[in-house]
């Protein structure tokens, strides 16, 4: 099994890197390094992360440039801590998160997630945006658990936080170059210094590409799917005339062209999610067609823009912050969701009833937020944050099918919240923090156009004589909530090396209005605003003359009224309901060993049970609609009492893996004074993981594995890095998602890619 693979491959890989070098270390030398001390900004002011009384992990450097090495998107963060997993039907926009096994498989573009992305301090709340390019990244910090208090409604899960090189006086800069399979080519690059004694700069770009791979079997295309062209930048200016008061002004834009997701149809036999001889990486059978021009193979393409200023001044006693912000993106993407040419039984793709091809366009999405703060700067035993937050989004979504013709919703969304934290050394020994926040959302939602140009209007699908397919007024959907999100936390600490904390945190995901449905005959959807009560606590510790670092959290959560999407059935719904309840409870643990002074070892683990609580809600599952052909074509373990709908009571939430473990390792040789050779390799495995609300055979999934490798040479004097890499080095097929309306038809993930790659950094 892939699980005795990846463990009996991660004890090889310390056993051949550790013993042997250990025993030399101590003959020569004694050790001397210790762990870099590693700080973050969980609670929006600077601290170590052996401090902050949550469960965080951080990802920079090496473990950032070899996991985005191939051209990879936002999604490789994937199970690459624990905990934390992502996925998306939408190619390179619109990833869903998870932490904790919470999160939302919603694919709308209006999506709401319990997964917060924050990016240099600016909240991206459209899915869109969460996809924006990772690039000159300082650290990635992903908290987990809920973080209401100073990051408002919608964290429920967590937050990931990406923060990015800022500029400095000091003149600095690097290029890095990369070439791969299917000719992918990868530019990064940044310089920054000063310009004047007051005034720094810094300009960022990313520039990834790749060529079409895979070929449309059914129009005889070769090499027509699969590739991107993506470029993205970002300008910075620090204006700093003195000691109190700083400026820092944020510009960055995108421009993708590329293949939304590649969906496969029939790829597993019913009764079994091994893929099966219908699946072949290299090829797909697509006719989708939303113009009549031909098959369309998917094509994706997203623009945006976005700025933020961010002013300080230090009053001595206080230090006042405000953040200002502007994010907007257009785009579009089509797909071809039966994943093959339909209707019909065919030799490479099997049964597929009908054609099922859509397109989504985000259109004119503006998103405003503000921050103001006030922060304590005194040195007596209690510091304390109050501040203000503004949020102002609005943005249209046009759905076209095939059949159905073009839909548009108006989406907007308004929010404003108060809240304070403030903390208490007790002694010193004991910390105590507490916060509360206020926020009040209000969502609203209009129909548009409906129906525009659909050759379904003569339709009757039931044989009742009524047009399903004829336009139907609905009234505006105006929803809003105000709601208290607190927490309460302490951190003891044992000795200098070692703490323990405990944290109990309240959240809430605001009410979400689900309009995509108004596309396929049916009426928008509304789900009320679901509250988590977390309880954790943790061990965090600086070991063996800090050469060890181990850290270890175990938490229990439920969540009521919990949102869920209901995706898929016989009639490709998206409906939003409410669970009565949602329990999870699980641990993680966070390890980072200097073995030797030329050998690091990290390696991480989460377990994460997840359960709801509803004895009375069921789901349709797939293909469940009776009066079709195609009803049943999936295994449902699920109590069915009429044989259709399946009672989710009891089931894990979707897409969340039960368990998560990762490692890499890194040895470096001395060559000369100079420079080093070395070796560095990462490693992921995600257990079992169900798909969506129903239990299916089908659509389960087991043991994925990755590993990736980057060998080369580092001159320091010179500052330029050579080496080979390789992203899934064993070219796993692993299902990361799955369509189940009509077919067996599942997303998987990337191929094998090898490449060479050379870096210079500048001073």
């Amino acid at each position: 099994m892939k699980t005795h693979r990846i463990a009996a491959l991660a004890l090889a890989i310390g056993a051949a890197f550790s013993s042997p070098l250990l025993a030399q270390e101590t003959q020569q030398k004694p050790k001397e390094s210790e762990l870099e001390q590693i700080t973050v900004t969980a609670q929006k002011r600077t601290q170590s992360i052996q401090e902050v009384p949550l469960s965080i992990a951080t990802l920079s450097g090496e473990k950032l440039d070899s996991l985005f090495a191939g051209g990879e998107d936002i999604l490789a963060l994937a199970v690459r801590v624990p905990g934390l997993y992502a996925e998306s039907s939408n190619g390179r926009v619109a990833p869903r998160f998870y932490i904790r096994g919470l999160g939302n498989t919603d694919f709308d573009l209006a999506a709401s997630q319990p997964v917060s992305i924050v990016m240099d301090e600016v909240v991206m709340e459209n899915v869109v945006l969460k996809s924006f390019p990772l690039f000159d990244i300082q650290q990635v910090e992903v908290l987990r658990g809920p973080q209401g208090t100073l990051f408002g409604r919608n964290t429920t899960a967590g937050i990931v936080k990406f923060d990015t090189v800022k500029p400095g006086q000091d003149f600095e800069g690097y290029g890095k170059a990369v070439y791969g399979s299917y000719n992918t080519l990868n530019f990064e690059g940044a310089v920054g210094g000063g310009i004047t004694d007051d005034l720094s700069g810094r300009i960022s770009v990313l520039s990834q590409t790749r060529d079409d791979y895979i070929d449309n079997g059914f129009t005889g295309q070769e090499d027509v799917i699969g590739g991107f062209d993506e470029k993205a930048w970002r300008a910075q200016l620090l204006y700093q005339p003195s000691d109190r008061f700083s400026a820092l002004f944020n510009v960055h834009g995108r421009d993708l062209d590329g293949t939304a997701s590649i969906f496969r149809a029939n790829i597993f036999d019913k009764g079994s999610n091994d893929l099966n001889a219908n699946y072949d990486r290299d090829v797909v059978y697509y006719d989708g067609d939303i113009d009549g021009n031909g098959a369309d193979n998917n094509p994706q393409s997203y623009e945006g823009f976005g700025s933020s200023l961010k002013m300080t001044y230090d009053f001595d006693a206080v230090e006042l912050t405000s953040i200002t912000a502007l994010e907007t993106a257009d785009g579009r993407s089509l797909g071809d969701i039966d994943g093959g040419a339909g209707s019909g039984v065919t030799e490479n793709t099997g049964f597929i009833p009908f054609t099922a091809v859509t397109e989504d366009k985000l259109n004119d999405l503006e998103q405003f937020t503000q921050e103001i703060r006030i922060a304590s700067q005194t040195t007596t035993p209690m510091s304390w944050q109050v501040g203000a937050f503004f949020f102002d989004s609005s943005f249209d979504v046009t759905s076209t099918d095939g059949l159905f013709g073009a839909s548009t919703v108006f989406h907007e969304n308004t929010t404003w919240a108060v809240f304070g934290q403030s903390s208490y050394q007790v002694n010193e020994k004991l910390n105590v923090t507490a916060g509360v926040r206020y926020t009040h959302d209000d969502k609203s939602l209009r129909v548009g156009q409906q129906n525009v140009d659909g050759p379904c209007n003569f339709l009757d699908f039931n044989g009742d004589g009524i047009n399903e397919c004829s336009a139907q007024d609905y009234d505006p959907v105006d929803v809003d909530d105000g709601q208290v999100s607190f927490e309460l936390s302490g951190n003891y600490r044992l000795t200098d090396d070692i703490s323990l904390y405990a944290r109990y945190a309240n959240g809430f995901r605001a009410q979400t209005i689900q309009g995509r449905d108004v596309a396929f005959e049916g009426a928008p959807s509304v789900a009320e605003a679901e509250t988590i009560n977390s309880y954790e606590v943790g061990f965090k510790s600086d070991l063996l003359d800090k050469t060890l670092r181990f850290n270890a959290a175990a938490f229990y959560y439920t969540v009521d009224d919990m949102q869920f999407s209901a995706i898929g059935g016989g009639n490709n719904f998206t409906a939003l309901v409410n669970a009565d309840k949602g329990e999870a409870y699980g641990f993680e643990i966070d390890t980072q060993w200097l073995a030797t002074d030329q050998l690091t070892l990290t390696a991480g683990y989460s377990y994460n049970h997840t359960e709801i609580n509803d004895d009375t809600l069921s789901v349709q599952p797939c293909g469940s609609n009776p009066g079709l052909e195609f009803a049943g074509n999936c295994t449902v373990t699920d109590p069915r009492p009429d044989g259709y709908a399946a009672f989710i009571d009891g089931n894990p939430f979707p897409q969340a893996p039960e368990s998560i473990f990762n490692f890499t390792a890194r040895y470096s040789i001395p060559m000369g004074s100079d420079g080093e050779l070395f070796a560095f390799t990462d490693w992921a495995f995600q257990g079992e993981t169900n798909l969506f609300l129903y239990e299916a055979v089908e659509f389960t999934t087991d043991d994925n594995v990755e590993g990736g490798l980057r060998v080369g040479y580092e001159n320091f004097t010179h500052g330029y890095t050579v080496a080979l890499f390789g992203r899934n080095i064993t070219d796993e097929d692993n299902v990361k998602g799955a369509i189940d309306f009509n077919n067996l038809t599942g997303i998987v993930n990337e191929p094998r890619i090898w490449g060479v790659e050379v870096k210079m950094t500048f001073y």
